[in-house]
């Protein structure tokens, strides 16, 4: 089993963006990585990167509301758990960081959630763009705020406002 990172970058609607995975799944979704293009060396289209690639675009396209891809990224435990919790936020739907902390068992735990979510290496494949202020506002997202708020206006049926 080869497990070396391998990655593809493409262009989209929030710039240029690099997918990488290795054997076992997808690794990393990076956004706005235009000045880091000539650092990723030779790109290599493995089956789960085509995927990844052809899911993202019809994804950005309107067509596709679920992504069907092996994940492989490394985290804590609980992050793993955050993780799995975002995947569960439906398409067009936003949730809280209270909201996930009440899920997972520990309304405490909303400050440990936000560090998870934003810790989240495989962006819009793990919905963390779908996360919000308990008050209903965008709040941090490490693809920049202008990005999160596209996104979502992308899955309310807005895409006028995505392009």
């Amino acid at each position: 089993m080869n497990s070396s990172a391998r990655h593809l970058t493409m262009e989209s609607p929030l710039g240029l963006m690099a997918v990488s995975a290795v054997d076992e799944g997808v690794t990393y979704v990076h956004m706005g990585v235009e000045e880091m293009k000539d650092a990723w060396g030779p790109e290599e289209a493995t089956p789960v990167l085509k995927a990844a690639v052809d899911q993202l675009e019809a994804y950005f396209a309107g067509d596709l509301r679920e992504f069907d891809l092996p994940l492989a990224a490394q985290g804590t435990a609980f992050q793993q758990r955050v993780w799995a919790e975002l995947c569960r936020i439906p398409y067009g739907e936003t949730a809280s960081y209270l909201d996930i902390a009440v899920r997972l068992g520990d309304r405490k735990a909303v400050r440990a959630v936000g560090l998870a979510n934003g810790r989240n290496p495989i962006a819009i494949v793990v919905p963390c763009h779908r996360v919000i202020g308990s008050n209903g506002k965008l709040t941090g997202y490490a693809g920049g705020l202008w990005r999160k708020e596209r996104l979502l206006n992308l899955e309310r049926g807005e895409p006028a406002l995505f392009a």
